[in-house]
């Protein structure tokens, strides 16, 4: 599990290659990089051989709806911190994020400033 005095290890979920890129050049400012996937089964391999502190999450991967690979993740990977991030802001995706196990949400429309602070709020809250 990550903690404030550590480099929160990240694993990036996201379909969009230049996207996902960019998520990781500002993240690996205050975090560790583990990995990019763009579709669920990579995602679940992943999770399990890289064991990451959080995952940044897209809604919408290419063959998995996001939302379900959070229920997974959560299940099988408790330690791991989900954040859901995504271009929808609609409020009952936000709260079906939450009930399946994200530990946060940001949209793509934010600031990166927000997502990264995101990823230092789910390490503090170490729940």
């Amino acid at each position: 599990m990550c903690m404030l005095t550590e480099r929160p290890r990240v694993l990036v979920a996201d379909d969009h290659a230049e996207l996902a890129k960019a998520v990781c050049r500002m993240l690996s400012l205050e975090c560790d990089v583990v990995g990019t996937v763009s579709d669920g089964s990579a995602l679940m391999e992943a999770t399990g051989r890289l064991r990451p502190d959080v995952i940044v999450l897209d809604v919408n991967l290419r063959d998995v709806n996001g939302l379900e690979a959070c229920r997974q993740i959560t299940q099988v990977s408790p330690g791991t911190k989900v954040i859901m991030f995504t271009a929808m802001d609609d409020p009952e995706i936000i709260e079906r994020s939450f009930e399946l196990g994200a530990a946060g949400f940001v949209s793509k429309a934010s600031s990166h400033g927000d997502l990264l602070a995101t990823v230092k709020r789910v390490c503090a809250d170490g729940h």
